[in-house]
């Protein structure tokens, strides 16, 4: 069996007094594509920082690749692709200079292979790096993280800036990619595409990991929503139904969720004068929330105005 493509065990970073991240345990399985979420300041960037060894864990280890993240980072830098969020450039360049430059660091890199993806992307490589947009800049970020066809992919906000076409293509490599059986971990808020692209999710909160889970063990057991049309407005059945949270009122219509048996949920309803019934699946930005909302939060009974 495969070594894995990244394990954290018990990692902790901290800045002085400041809170990193901490007790990490994580197991990513080469051929997987990994979505990491988590709101701004919740450890993504320290997280992929220490996977790259740009820091070092306060205590703890990582290994990428089945390799020490501290003593063979030249090794594993060989064969990882990394686009970090706050991509830096030497605007100065042209895009076509940019990725030389790039390709010469590694080596035996050939430009028939970065003019594939550079036709792929649709990036602009004629031009200074200063001149161009952020989103031709990302295509020239992502083209550099593929263009040595890397194992391990790591990608911070793979997405910012591009139109849909190039992030539909931007999909359609990285499926690719696993296909061949190469891994990619990426960071992303773009919900929508953590949803289409990954295999597993972890969830970070303040430093700590808080969920890792397959994305269709997260999808099969997450609430349902519901939405109702009553007749005539009267929902006090609805109140100490079994499961349901969430629920607002306004006028005729009711917006709630539920999880678990929907027994008790039908027999409210039968009481009910429903005029229309939707229960929908939640999409991943109802999980994450589901996962970011306020602890103190409650499942009473809300009026809209």
């Amino acid at each position: 069996m495969p070594v894995p493509a990244i394990t954290l065990n018990q990692v902790t970073k901290k800045y002085g007094s400041s809170r990193g991240v901490q007790d990490i345990d994580l197991e990513v399985q080469q051929g997987q594509i990994f979505g990491f979420l988590g709101p701004n300041g919740a450890g993504k960037t320290t997280t992929i920082r220490l996977l790259l060894d740009f820091i070092r864990p306060s205590s703890g280890k990582i290994n990428i690749l089945g390799l020490d993240s501290k003593h063979d980072a030249i090794n594993i830098r060989r064969r990882v692709g990394y686009l970090a969020g706050d991509m830096e450039m030497d605007h100065r360049l042209t895009g076509r200079q940019y990725l030389e430059f790039c390709a010469n660091l590694r080596g035996d890199v050939p430009w028939s292979n970065i003019q594939k993806l550079v036709d792929r992307f649709g990036c602009q490589t004629d031009k200074k790096l200063s001149q161009l947009s952020r989103g031709n800049k990302q295509k020239v970020g992502l083209v550099a993280a593929l263009m040595h066809d890397p194992d391990l992919l790591i990608l911070d906000e793979p997405t910012s800036g591009l139109d849909p076409l190039v992030q539909a293509e931007f999909q359609q490599v990285i499926l690719d990619h696993r296909r061949r059986g190469k891994t990619a971990f990426i960071s992303s808020h773009v919900l929508s595409e953590i949803q289409q692209l990954c295999d597993q999710v972890g969830f970070i909160r303040d430093g700590q990991l808080v969920d890792v889970q397959p994305l269709r063990d997260l999808e099969a057991k997450a609430f349902k929503k519901v939405r109702l049309t009553l007749s005539r407005a009267s929902h006090k059945a609805l109140q100490g139904v079994p499961g349901l949270t969430d629920i607002q009122i306004d006028g005729h219509q009711v917006n709630c969720k539920i999880n678990g048996n929907y027994r008790g949920l039908l027999q409210a309803l039968a009481k009910l004068p429903v005029k229309d019934l939707t229960i929908e699946d939640a999409d991943l930005d109802d999980l994450f929330l589901h996962y970011y909302q306020d602890p103190s939060a409650t499942g009473e009974v809300s009026h809209v105005k």
